[in-house]
């Protein structure tokens, strides 16, 4: 067995189209083997990833997993299109309030319960308000494959996917406002938050605009053809230069791409041809997405003992402000009992956008610049959020799979 991983590392390791092809068989075997254990697939990408990624056999080099992220990106794109698609203007009209609602208590009481729970164990206060900023973010993409792959609908998939959308914009706002609380913290002087909102609200705004024009684009290109292939490669070409476009200007593509769908959706129901035109793409880029994310995860983190508390801490109390955040915003609300008590299981799935702010942390001038005590906090504040991610894309996606289960209304 040694002798064969010494040749493939030899001879084929090297090469990209060799990492790709692993990637996708061994997420395949395992996804096929959770599955068979009542596992989200998702689950056995991520454990297929680790097996072989950096945390495992180290079949997978590192060259090549940042040239793959390349793929991460195309598929976060092709999920951002589908929760926008289902923000439809008659479900808007239903549910937009409260969704909102529900969206901010959460957010808050996530953001003010992590903040504070760090405090109390002697985290920084300026690492603290960071990681409570990143907690409120969550992964869409667990969300999206599992209830594409159950075939759900209704109203608690509704309020879902609404959800899942505002959190990223909203995330972004919070974040801003705790970088610049937390640049005041560390420099001793007062920066003004309000410039940071109002970046914060640029970087949105910007991202919609963006996203108008694709979907403008799409529809006017696509909308008439009846060819599906054709309807294919004109929507992917405009949809692979909106995502780079947003990349490129630093913006959320994951708010680009939302917006793109809900605009396909509303300003014309025959524009449900071109979303279905893609679905067939989403099967393999949804395995390859899942387990480059595990290859990424480093399991050595587990070996600081105060990072394992603090993850540990962080991990809870996220948990604790996302479950009660929608349960006390959706009982505020009256909505009915299978939503109130399940919806905040499906929301505890965390990785790109996480991993993101926080990558925008530590390439801050600001920290590059700063003493060496404050760069081992933020290297610190990196793992800790790691372990998060590494615990909730293996636990979050079980938890999803069986709240979504108990609401479950299949498409016909």
């Amino acid at each position: 067995m040694i002798h064969i991983l010494q040749i493939i590392e030899n001879y084929f390791a090297h090469h990209l189209i060799f990492s790709a092809g692993l990637l996708l068989i061994m997420g395949y075997i395992f996804g096929e083997l959770a599955e068979k254990l009542k596992l989200p697939a998702i689950t056995g990408y991520i454990l297929a990833g680790i097996l072989v990624g950096s945390s495992g056999l180290q079949m997978i080099r590192r060259e090549n997993l940042e040239i793959l992220n390349i793929l991460s990106e195309i598929t976060l794109s092709f999920i951002a299109v589908i929760i926008g698609g289902e923000f439809s203007v008659v479900k808007l009209r239903i549910y937009g309030s409260k969704i909102i609602i529900i969206t901010l208590i959460q957010m808050f009481l996530t953001f003010g319960l992590v903040s504070a729970g760090l405090m109390l164990l002697g985290i920084a206060p300026y690492v603290s308000f960071l990681l409570g900023a990143i907690s409120a973010a969550t992964a869409p993409a667990a969300t999206v494959v599992i209830v594409e792959k159950l075939k759900a609908r209704g109203e608690f998939v509704d309020y879902l996917y609404g959800i899942v959308a505002l959190d990223d914009a909203g995330t972004v706002i919070l974040f801003s406002v705790a970088f610049a609380l937390s640049a005041s913290l560390i420099s001793g002087t007062v920066t003004h938050i309000s410039s940071s909102v109002l970046h914060a609200f640029k970087e949105i705004f910007s991202s919609l605009f963006i996203g108008i024009i694709g979907g403008l684009l799409i529809h006017l290109a696509a909308a008439r053809k009846r060819n599906i292939n054709e309807i294919k490669i004109i929507s992917l070409g405009i949809l692979f230069m909106t995502t780079s476009i947003a990349i490129s200007l630093k913006l959320s593509p994951l708010i680009t791409n939302m917006t793109v769908g809900m605009l396909l959706i509303n300003i014309s129901k025959k524009n449900i041809k071109i979303l279905t035109s893609l679905e067939p793409l989403t099967a393999p880029l949804y395995a390859i997405f899942f387990a480059i994310a595990g290859a990424e995860l480093r399991i050595e983190i587990f070996r600081d003992t105060s990072v394992i508390l603090a993850g540990v801490t962080y991990i809870f109390l996220r948990a604790l402000g996302k479950y009660f955040g929608v349960y006390s915003g959706a009982r505020l609300l009256k909505l009915k009992p299978s939503v109130r008590n399940y919806l905040g299981l499906s929301l505890l799935p965390q990785a790109g956008v996480a991993i993101g702010l926080v990558l925008f942390v530590q390439g801050s001038p600001m920290i590059s610049q700063a003493a060496a005590g404050i760069q081992v906090e933020i290297s610190k504040m990196i793992n800790i959020v790691l372990m998060s991610v590494f615990f909730n894309e293996l636990i979050g996606p079980p938890l999803a799979k069986f709240a979504i289960l108990k609401n479950l209304k299949r498409r016909g």
